[in-house]
C-alpha cells in the first residue's frame, strides 16, 4: 500500500445493502482544485452489477475499518468490473514514510 494506490478488500454500501468487494484504486492530488482524486475498479461481482443496473450511482466505500467515504459508480467494463471515482483523502490506509 502506498499513498498512491491500494488493492484489496473493501465494503461497498448502497441502497441498504453492504457488499464485500475486491478493489484496485489509485489517486493523486489535483493541483487545480487542491483535492485528492482517486478512482479504480471493483472486481466483477454479481451484487454490484445488479446495483449498478438498477440505477445506483452513489455509494459509500469503507476500507480496513476506516471511515466510509462517498464513491460514484460510473460504468461497467466489458469484463464486468465497475468503475468507481471519489474525491477525499485516500480511503485506504497509508503507511508513514
Amino acid at each position: 500500500m502506498t499513498a498512491e494506490a491500494y488493492a484489496g478488500q473493501a465494503a461497498l454500501s448502497a441502497d441498504g445493502t453492504e457488499v464485500t468487494v475486491q478493489v484496485r484504486l489509485s489517486g493523486r492530488l489535483e493541483p487545480v482544485d487542491g483535492r485528492y482524486h482517486w478512482a479504480g475498479r471493483i472486481a466483477p461481482q454479481e451484487q454490484v452489477t445488479r446495483l449498478f443496473a438498477s440505477g445506483v450511482r452513489s455509494a459509500r466505500l469503507r476500507i480496513a475499518g476506516g471511515d466510509p467515504v462517498p464513491v460514484r459508480l460510473s460504468e461497467v467494463d466489458p469484463w464486468g468490473a465497475v468503475r468507481v471515482t471519489g474525491v477525499s483523502p485516500p480511503p485506504w490506509p497509508v503507511e508513514a514514510e
